[in-house]
């Protein structure tokens, strides 16, 4: 007669689901950036939220009476009760009897640690686990990417049109792959003139940046005088290397724009360097900007050679300071005069916001005649 042989029960190893998560939490660390140490938080959050909700007595029980340990050594929950006499509240209190049985030399009022069934948690208790640690996931990567474009505040970006709103506002997707965000460029930040369609490529001034459910919420703008300092930067190695220092933009986006600049190294044309060869870097920031016309000055410490400057491209005969105001009078030729104010003023209105002086432009025939008048 055949013996009947017994099939040996396999034991099945025993899983460290502590080295399990951790190990999970690093490689997503490695994928999208997420410290471990925040991500552990948020699934003891989650466990505890689970137990929470999954209670037979339904009881919501204080967040401090629920302690959840994580480590790579393993995962266990226990609950906080307060050992008493007279038990009234059975979700908070444990009667010393049965507390001696967990802790023999347990005394009253003292608090216990009981431990939790984890894995007697329901199915519903589960999956709100899961939706926490994928909120705190998203959370995080919110917060990743709201530093990443913060730290690009006042910086210049290319993007694409998105979307064109109704409501005039352009919406330009910044970024690539999953730092990809979206931008707005408001009608008031729009230069006046400029159309644009979906798929087309638009350089952008990073005004500030918001937090909001969505990820970063960016402004950007198109008409800040930051933009051509930016454009600038990128055109002449000369201002990108400190040889030359832009001090000054004053601008009227989409007409005109003047730049004051001066030269940290002896021996360097700050104009010359903005101008670039055969005036290719100059131009090349006009034609980004759609035609503006830029003019480009040199600073100067003394303020009468500057507001000289500033009115370029007139012909200036004198500057006088007024005492006791940021003010001065600017004589030039009677056929200058016209080309100093510029159309309905804008040149002496862009000079005098360059220089921060109010300037007062007269013609030399006018001056001639105030300092000899006629004798009838």
């Amino acid at each position: 007669m055949a013996r009947a042989t017994r099939a040996k029960k396999q034991v099945q190893p025993e899983v460290n689901v502590g080295a399990e998560i951790f190990e999970s939490l690093r490689e997503l660390e490695k994928i999208k950036g997420i410290p471990v140490e925040y991500m552990v938080e948020r699934l003891k959050q989650a466990l505890m939220n689970a137990y929470r909700k999954d209670r037979e007595d339904h009881r919501d029980v204080p967040a401090e009476n629920v302690v959840v340990d994580l480590t790579e050594n393993g995962l266990a929950m226990f609950q906080v009760k307060t050992v008493v006499e007279d038990v009234e509240d059975t979700a908070l209190e444990i009667h010393i009897d049965a507390a001696k049985t967990l802790q023999p030399n347990i005394q009253l009022g003292d608090s216990i640690r009981i431990p939790i069934k984890i894995e007697a948690f329901g199915r519903i208790a589960a999956q709100t686990a899961k939706q926490v640690v994928i909120q705190g996931i998203r959370e995080a990567e919110r917060g990743a990417m709201y530093e990443s474009y913060s730290s690009k505040a006042q910086e210049l970006l290319t993007g694409t049109v998105l979307r064109l709103d109704p409501s005039g506002d352009i919406f330009v997707r910044i970024g690539q792959g999953n730092e990809a965000s979206d931008a707005v460029l408001r009608v008031s930040e729009q230069i006046p003139g400029e159309e644009y369609h979906e798929g087309d490529m638009i350089r952008v001034y990073v005004l500030e940046v918001h937090r909001s459910n969505r990820g970063p919420l960016v402004h950007v703008s198109r008409t800040h005088p930051n933009l051509v300092r930016r454009l600038f930067e990128l055109e002449t190695p000369e201002i990108a290397s400190g040889e030359v220092e832009v001090r000054n933009i004053a601008r009227e986006a989409g007409s005109r724009s003047k730049m004051a600049v001066r030269a940290t190294v002896e021996g360097v044309d700050p104009v010359g360097a903005c101008v670039g060869p055969r005036g290719g870097r100059v131009g090349a920031v006009v034609e980004e900007l759609h035609g503006e016309k830029i003019d480009i000055v040199v600073y100067s410490e003394d303020p009468c050679q500057y507001v000289a400057a500033a009115l370029s491209p007139a012909d200036v005969v004198s500057v006088t300071l007024v005492p006791g105001a940021k003010a001065c009078k600017v004589v030039v030729p009677d056929d200058q005069l016209s080309l100093a104010i510029g159309k309905e003023g804008q040149n002496a209105r862009l000079a005098a916001r360059l220089t921060s002086y109010k300037i007062d432009i007269k013609p030399e025939s006018q001056v001639h005649e105030e300092e000899n008048p006629v004798e009838l």
